[in-house]
């Protein structure tokens, strides 16, 4: 195929218009060098996405913890989380810790 006959075909007509190559150019400057192209941008919607599920997280154990911090406003209660948890004791008391060997 000659120079001439390839001028003459519609596909390289309308690839070779100045437009359309200033358009693709736009498009893959846009695409993928631009500060603010497709894969940037899709990075910034993954962190934001796992941004927002660390949030629901947090905010669930924060119901936990105000439930918990509720429940402990007890004396009674208070007493037994120590004691269970910390292994705190009152004046005058004696803890044992008894460990159970299991047998493998």
């Amino acid at each position: 195929m000659t120079f001439k006959e390839l001028k003459q075909n519609k596909t390289f007509q309308f690839f070779s218009n100045r437009y359309v190559i200033i358009f693709i150019s736009f498009g893959i400057w846009m695409l993928f060098f631009d500060e603010n192209s497709f894969f940037v941008d899709r990075e910034f919607n993954q962190t934001i996405d796992k941004l927002e599920r660390d949030k629901e997280f947090y905010r669930q154990e924060i119901e936990k913890d105000t439930l918990k911090i509720k429940t402990l406003e007890d004396s009674d209660k208070l007493d037994k989380f120590a004691r269970e948890e910390y292994n705190m004791k009152k004046e005058n008391e004696d803890i044992y810790i008894i460990e159970f060997d299991t047998i493998d």
